[in-house]
């Protein structure tokens, strides 16, 4: 069964920095895809970046291009996302999701994306 639980939401004023863990069990690391998606209230969700389990490949939005780092501890079987330079644009429930498919250019529409975190918020203040 896989499971996906985040932590390290808060709330920040803007230009602060906060990092996103997310701890994986249950899921198989070879050759997959798994990563952040964002969702703000009254907003559809969107992805934030994403990496391939196998090659180490990264996707960022463009939105999030030089502020937000996606990185992984396989020891620790954990996912990070690095937030730096934070905007209140940025406020949102952050959640860890993983896919048995690798990553292309349909990542960021969350396809095939089959499993996910409860969810961690995130609060930018101006």
């Amino acid at each position: 069964q896989v499971q996906l639980v985040e932590s390290g939401g808060g709330s920040v004023q803007a230009g602060g920095s906060l990092r996103l863990s997310c701890v994986v069990s249950g899921y198989t690391y070879s050759r997959n895809c798994m990563g952040w998606f964002r969702q703000a209230p009254g907003k559809e969700r969107e992805g934030v970046a994403v990496f391939d389990t196998g090659g180490g490949t990264t996707y960022y939005a463009d939105s999030v291009k030089g502020r937000f780092t996606i990185s992984q501890d396989n020891a620790k079987r954990t996912v990070y996302l690095k937030m730096n330079s934070l905007k209140p644009g940025d406020t949102a429930m952050y959640y860890c999701a993983a896919r048995y498919v690798l990553c292309g250019s349909d990542w960021s529409s969350g396809s095939y994306f089959g499993y996910w975190g409860q969810g961690t918020q995130v609060t930018v203040s101006s």
